[in-house]
């Protein structure tokens, strides 16, 4: 028969271990005593894999918001080096410098509209996939998603903000000068 003893004890509980298991001999020789632990103990015993789950899949998440942001930030620099002539067409004609600011934040944020979309795609698809081979893969909620993608489309907006600042500072004169 297997049995579980809990002592509630406002002293430290490893102090008690010996005079418990003294007690629990003296009433029965041959009860065995596998092991003695404190609630924390126990806890953090359950609780370890997770955490060590959380750290990993954290350290992963961070890595790839990290790839994300220098990806959007090259393709829009890219882009802006590319376009410079454009812009400084668009400003000798009379637009405003905070409208190029605003267009190529929105094409940084489309970009990354349209990698959350396909990522979303691809990642229902490949729950469904694996959840064929495997039973306890499950879709995350809808909040988590929600604020994943929040989170990503934020992060897009933010480093979108360097390539976009110097296309609206372009110099007109320099820029039609240029090839």
């Amino acid at each position: 028969m297997r049995g579980s003893l809990f002592i509630h004890t406002t002293a430290n509980p490893y102090s008690l271990i010996t005079p418990v298991t003294r007690i629990i001999r003296d009433l029965s020789a041959d009860q065995p005593i596998e092991r003695a632990a404190t609630l924390e103990d126990a806890r953090a015993e359950v609780l370890t894999p997770h955490r060590l789950n959380s750290v990993v899949f954290g350290v992963f998440a961070a890595v790839a918001l990290s790839i994300a942001v220098v990806g959007v930030a090259g393709v829009l620099a890219f882009s802006v080096s590319a376009r410079t002539r454009e812009f400084g067409i668009r400003l000798a004609l009379g637009s405003q410098p905070q409208r190029l600011f605003k267009d190529v934040i929105t094409e940084g944020a489309a970009m990354a509209a349209a990698g959350i979309i396909a990522g979303a795609v691809f990642g229902f698809v490949l729950a469904r996939v694996a959840h064929s081979y495997f039973t306890d893969v499950s879709m995350p909620g809808v909040f988590p998603a929600a604020a994943s993608a929040f989170a990503l489309l934020t992060v897009a907006v933010v480093a979108s903000m360097l390539p976009a600042a110097r296309a609206a500072s372009v110099d007109v004169i320099q820029a039609l000068r240029t090839e």
